[in-house]
């Protein structure tokens, strides 16, 4: 909720004496006291405010007045108003920026993995300081920088959620390394994990392991041969292999093994069962019918949404058996906002799934 309150010239003491110069027409000289014994209350507590009486009325100082109200305010010196905004809650999150986009319209698009999964639009008004309080700009935000942010107050319902990145502090920037899982054991001190022959990474508390899609795994998830995307540092020993401490863990999508490869004429067939799923949204579809990418993928490895009871069941099937799934995959005019559309069908019985989330 938003309101506004025209102050009177009268006032010009509280926001500024100058303002009261060469205006004597308009500005009076009033007397007041400060009455000490009367408390003004917030939410039943003393707020310290000490109330001004001026022929009988009492008066408090507008800004500290609204900063205990749970305002924010803004003087319009043209106008002489003071817009009083209701304070938002914001939304808190920490992790890694796994991807940073640059947008059409000069702002920038930073995917979130840590306590939550979240896209973030960050503009001019948005506040990125580092841990020393210097300002940032957008252009110092890359994949594997370390942030806590607040953002919001709105939420787009998307799955992740998207939102505006109001206040960003950069905790620090960790390397990143794509790599497969050599070696991985419980120690005394947390877990290890090393990744190639070149890198042993120290897991403790602090540590996230996660799918892509914002899924909180266990260690025990991880295997000998799982390809993951470390977020490391910022500092490793020199000893060989190095080794250092590591913030994120995120599992990547792994290859089927003994999955065929799909004919040309397969993977027409999956775009026209696709197209009867997306018709509805083909005025906001840029890719010809004829030239949606079809993929095979793992079904543990897909953010499918499905939406019947029988499509959730079937999905449960085939993820226990550890099955495919087909994807059909078409850009729109939606993109940069939600992400591509997506089809998902079972590999085995061509039965439609539900549609990716979109991000």
């Amino acid at each position: 909720m938003k309101k506004k309150l025209t102050v009177l010239l009268t006032l010009a003491g509280i926001l500024g004496t100058t303002a009261a110069v060469g205006a004597e027409d308009v500005v009076e000289k009033v007397t007041g006291y400060l009455q000490k014994d009367v408390k003004v209350l917030v939410n039943g507590q003393d707020s310290a405010l000490t109330p001004v009486y001026i022929d009988g009325k009492a008066y408090i100082p507008v800004r500290d007045a609204a900063t205990k109200l749970g305002y924010t305010v803004n003087y319009d010196e043209a106008n002489q108003e003071i817009e009083l905004d209701e304070a938002a809650d914001l939304m808190r999150a920490s992790g890694v920026i796994v991807s940073v986009q640059s947008k059409s319209d000069g702002n920038t698009r930073i995917e979130l993995l840590g306590s939550t999964w979240v896209i973030l639009n960050v503009d001019k008004t948005t506040s990125i300081k580092n841990l020393d309080g210097k300002s940032l700009t957008a252009a110092d935000l890359k994949a594997g920088t370390q942030i806590d942010v607040e953002f919001g107050p709105v939420m787009a319902m998307s799955y992740p959620g998207q939102s505006q990145a109001v206040n960003i502090n950069v905790q620090a920037d960790r390397a990143v390394k794509e790599d497969t899982i050599k070696e991985v054991k419980h120690t005394d001190n947390g877990w290890q994990v090393q990744l190639g022959d070149n890198l042993i990474l120290n897991g403790g508390k602090e540590t996230r392991v996660m799918s892509s899609q914002g899924e909180s795994l266990k260690w025990e998830d991880l295997k000998v041969g799982t390809k993951v995307k470390a977020y490391y540092g910022p500092f490793e020993t020199k000893s060989l292999p190095p080794q250092s401490p590591v913030f994120l863990l995120v599992v990547q999508a792994q290859p089927i093994a003994g999955t065929p490869k799909m004919s040309p004429e397969a993977a027409q067939e999956y775009r026209d069962l696709a197209w009867a799923q997306v018709k509805e949204q083909a005025s906001h579809i840029t890719t010809k019918q004829d030239e949606a990418v079809v993929q095979i993928v793992s079904s543990t490895e897909v953010g499918v949404l499905p939406s019947t009871d029988e499509q959730k069941k079937l999905l449960a099937d085939v993820q226990a058996a550890n099955g495919a799934v087909v994807t059909v995959t078409y850009n729109t005019d939606q993109d940069e906002l939600l992400g591509p559309l997506t089809a998902v069908f079972d590999f085995n019985t061509k039965a439609f799934i539900g549609f990716n989330v979109r991000k």
